[in-house]
């Protein structure tokens, strides 16, 4: 699976059967052809021997094939050699234990939070009932689609493959802008959501034996070098709610012991003026300012200290909105101004930072010369669809192709550390545990009595992951549960 991903992350299916007919042009015998499907699938020990024996033999034969073959294909491009020798094979071992020591979860915090969702969705539910002038199902886009546009005659603003008018989030966000239903339909789909997602099904995912949650962690499930986690996913919970920062809460330490939060600042931004050179940018983090008000400093020349929080807003918005390919009408957007002041800070934006202009007009056009990019290692993504004949699907390409080597390598480096961190806690045999990974974060399990000199060496080790032009950043914080540590 990781010799496939590393030749080609673009492409999601890394298994055994689609691998054969790609490479080997084989079709393989499917599990389901020989044990059945569904409610009648029977255990692999109760195959009849002979059928059982084929199958695992044919199993080992294409697997020992497709790693003859895959490896060398790699073993002729250094990059991608020192990705796999250097970064994801090692990783094996540091998920597998963090997977198996799993993380404590306080049961009775998200039965509570389980009961106020409840009572505030059923508020909600009221609310729009009251606003509708009827009841309604509210979980129903049917009867949504009746409601916003035959009675109350909402402005049609997308409509569904099917030739329906839309009630999409995306469409949502637009209409409650102007009318209080939709924004009470968003609220409560959020608030739906996370009861639905996590404070009701966490505790249905607690091991019995072991008292705690064992996430999975996938290598090879996103695009850009990320790792995925599913059943449960802990990457999603969403930070900027306060009831998903509470959700953080029941994330807790055994006695004796605290959590510890880690993570990057603004990574991605630091990767960026590594990457492109500029030395405006450089400076600005060699010189630890707060890159959105140097930023909004040296855009609109106005003295740093007398920057004001919404001109910070604004440098932060083009900041991050940069790293993700967007364009002038995104910016308007966001910022509720018009396309032309957009355009206009976009172009201040490029005069004083020359430099990340160069980089992304060379990283698109690379991506339309090769066909992918890379991150600082050697890491590719592919794109397919960076000369497609349709505008849309080129553009989207090329924001991919500015975001993908800075994702990826933000994506590299917090790997190199994990892999640097957990052979500093085994040969050691300090008294922590890596417990999860979540984007650019890491959280420890740490004994109460050693967390100081701990988070030092953690912060150390995630510093000293990758040599960049400028310092990488940690954040690092304790407490007693994970939003407390994460707080900081």
């Amino acid at each position: 699976m990781l010799l496939s991903y590393i030749l080609n992350s673009s492409s999601n299916a890394h298994g055994i059967d689609v691998l054969a007919l790609k490479y080997l042009e084989r079709r393989t015998i499917s599990y389901e052809s020989i044990a059945g499907k569904g409610a009648k699938q029977i255990c692999f020990d109760q195959i009849i021997i002979d059928t059982a024996a084929t199958y695992a033999a044919e199993d080992a034969d294409v697997k020992l094939q497709l790693h003859s073959l895959l490896s060398t294909k790699i073993s002729t491009e250094e990059g991608l050699k020192h990705i796999l020798h250097k970064i994801e094979l090692p990783l094996i071992s540091v998920l597998a234990r963090m997977e198996r020591i799993g993380v404590l979860i306080d049961v009775v915090k998200l039965e509570k939070q389980t009961a106020e969702l409840e009572k505030r969705l059923l508020e909600l539910e009221h609310q729009a009932y009251d606003l509708a002038g009827t009841k309604f199902n509210i979980n129903s886009p049917k009867q949504l689609q009746e409601i916003f546009y035959e009675k109350l005659n909402l402005p049609i603003l997308q409509k569904t493959p099917t030739g329906q008018a839309s009630t999409a989030d995306s469409v949502l966000q637009e209409l409650a802008l102007d009318y209080p239903l939709p924004k009470l339909i968003i609220e409560y789909r959020s608030l739906n959501k996370l009861m639905s997602t996590y404070t009701k099904t966490l505790p249905e995912q607690i091991n019995p034996d072991s008292g705690r949650i064992h996430t999975s962690y996938n290598q090879t499930g996103a695009a850009t070098g990320r790792l995925s986690s599913s059943n449960p996913n802990l990457q999603n919970i969403p930070v900027r709610m306060a009831e998903g920062r509470r959700i953080r809460q029941a994330f807790i330490a055994s006695p004796g012991y605290k959590i510890v939060s880690a993570d990057y600042s603004q990574i991605e931004l630091r990767i960026m003026s590594h990457m492109s050179n500029d030395p405006a940018l450089l400076s600005a983090f060699t010189r630890d300012l707060d890159i959105h008000q140097a930023t909004a400093s040296e855009v609109l020349n106005v003295p740093l200290e007398e920057v004001t929080a919404d001109q910070r807003r604004s440098a932060k918005a083009i900041n991050f909105g940069l790293i993700y390919g967007m364009s002038a009408f995104g910016l308007a957007k966001q910022l509720g101004i018009d396309r032309h002041a957009a355009a206009d800070y976009i172009e201040r934006y490029f005069a004083r930072y020359p430099m990340v202009r160069e980089y992304m007009e060379n990283t698109r056009k690379q991506a339309h010369d090769q066909g992918y990019v890379e991150t600082l290692w050697g890491r590719r993504l592919y794109l397919p669809e960076i000369n497609s004949s349709q505008i849309m699907r080129q553009k989207a390409a090329e924001r991919a192709a500015i975001n993908a080597p800075l994702q990826g390598t933000a994506a590299d480096i917090i790997k190199r550390a994990m892999i640097d961190i957990d052979a500093w806690l085994f040969q050691n045999n300090i008294d922590a545990k890596m417990v999860m990974q979540v984007h650019d974060e890491l959280v420890f399990e740490v004994a109460e009595e050693k967390t100081s000199e701990i988070m030092e060496m953690i912060r150390y080790h995630m510093m000293h992951a990758a040599d960049l032009k400028v310092p990488l950043l940690v954040s690092i914080g304790m407490g007693d549960n994970w939003d407390a540590a994460s707080s900081h």
